[in-house]
């Protein structure tokens, strides 16, 4: 489609010429006589770029200017004037116009000017879609209670400095919570940078946070900015704290105590303003009690608790969700949206989910692939998801108990397809399964040696 270009002067010979030229060079162009017509046909046509004359009978450019910018901010304006001067360009400039040019017009000049602000204005929209489609990516979904009151948590305390401590099982959407609060802070415009601790092996998490110099270990070939810098003037997010080392907690608390960071092998500190965010699915408390985490630091990050509900207690989101899934995966991945009958979406709503939102995504996901007709059913949710995934591989594989001669043969079998099964759900990615089963994932690599658990792979 081409850009839509408005000319807006009170020479019809100067409207003439310019909409000749812009409709030859392939435009779609509108011209109008004065500052009122043009403002009035801005606000309906919406055009990408606009030619403004300076001087001009009654309202004149720079007040249009000034009436354009007002509506909307992104306007890209093109000032033309027969008498310009280093003031006026200044002001226009001032004003937010993209550029002033003389009369008479020079066309090469007009074309190249015009051809670097639509690809600005083309630019910016592409920017403004792809922030849509992330913030549509995170974006928290439901109308329930239990939803309405976290969203109301979320608006109280997203101003604050305060620290958050947010806790909720796997997959309820914690992120999104950090996120959220991120977006209405006043930090919004600065980074947020995520740091799963979990995903991170133990002895490289320090240099990760906090940085490291060049040749402060192995393999410290450069400098290394931590997150911690990272994140200055915006906000950190500590996903799965409850996996952090305690060495790193230690240093953590020290950062949130004094402000200050300091990179393994340097000397100097230095001052970092981050907002920290923690998340984690599992009690703190608990951990505490049996020494896995500091007590000290719990309470630094603590101050205001935010607990995101199980899908399961929120089951009136669901047809929401699956409707904001199915949007989302047409839009981002090319997926073929269905329309999903009602029965199809009450047997959604009667499941308890245990993997939550994450699991309902992939679920929405599989239904839209694979099933059979333009609209989803109740029979393609009975065939697709009526049972569990974890259910319909761990039967067969144990088979009838006249098998086993021993209970330890039997824990032995049922432990290889429990785990078979659950690194299938999660699409084999070892961490992953190991924090959702609540194992260490050293216990985890373990087992899959010693039942030689292989992928499969689609012949």
């Amino acid at each position: 489609m081409s850009a839509r270009i408005l000319v807006v002067d009170d020479e019809p010979g100067i409207r003439a010429a310019l909409t000749q030229l812009l409709e030859y060079e392939g435009y779609e162009v509108k011209s109008v006589a004065s500052g009122h017509e043009g403002i009035a046909t801005y606000k309906q046509w919406r055009p990408q770029l606009v030619f403004l004359d300076v001087k001009m009978a009654g309202l004149d450019g720079m007040e249009t200017l000034k009436a354009l910018r007002a509506h909307d901010p992104s306007a890209m304006v093109l000032m033309i004037s027969g008498h310009a001067t280093l003031a006026t360009a200044v002001e226009a400039t001032q004003l937010g116009a993209f550029d002033i040019m003389e009369k008479p017009l020079d066309t090469d000049r007009i074309l190249v000017t015009l051809r670097n602000a639509v690809g600005q204005a083309s630019l910016r929209e592409e920017n403004a879609e792809l922030r849509a489609t992330i913030e549509s990516r995170y974006e928290i979904v439901g109308s329930s209670f239990a939803v309405r009151a976290l969203l109301e948590q979320i608006e109280r305390v997203a101003g604050t400095t305060a620290r958050v401590l947010i806790t909720g099982e796997n997959g309820t959407g914690k992120e999104l919570v950090a996120r959220a609060l991120h977006k209405r802070s006043p930090r919004a415009s600065a980074r947020f940078v995520e740091v799963n601790c979990a995903a991170i092996p133990g002895e490289l998490i320090e240099s990760e946070l906090f940085g490291h110099v060049k040749g402060s270990f192995t393999g410290a070939i450069a400098d290394h900015a931590g997150k911690f810098e990272q994140a200055d003037g915006g906000t950190l997010f500590l996903d799965e704290i409850g996996d952090m080392s305690l060495a790193a907690q230690a240093k953590v608390l020290r950062v949130l105590q004094d402000g200050e960071v300091t990179r393994i092998g340097g000397q100097r500190p230095k001052k970092v303003d981050v907002r920290v965010l923690a998340a984690t699915n599992k009690r703190l408390e608990d951990e505490i009690a049996a020494g896995r985490f500091r007590e000290d630091l719990f309470y630094r990050l603590n101050v205001v608790p935010l607990s995101v509900p199980p899908l399961r207690e929120r089951r009136d989101d669901i047809p929401l969700l699956v409707r904001h899934f199915v949007a989302l995966l047409a839009q981002q991945d090319g997926v073929t949206p269905r329309a999903i009958e009602s029965d199809a979406l009450d047997r959604l709503r009667s499941l308890d989910w245990p993997g939550n939102i994450r699991e309902l995504r992939n679920t929405v996901e599989r239904l839209l692939i694979l099933a059979r007709a333009p609209r989803i059913t109740l029979a393609d949710v009975e065939r697709l998801v009526g049972v569990r995934a974890t259910e319909a591989a761990v039967a067969p594989a144990l088979g009838g108990f006249e098998r086993y001669h021993s209970y330890e043969e039997f824990k032995d079998a049922a432990e290889r397809a429990f785990l078979l099964a659950k690194l299938r759900e999660h699409d084999w990615n070892v961490a992953e399964t190991a924090r959702a089963i609540a194992m260490p994932r050293s216990n985890l690599y373990k087992k899959i040696e010693r039942h030689a658990l292989a992928r499969e792979h689609a012949s």
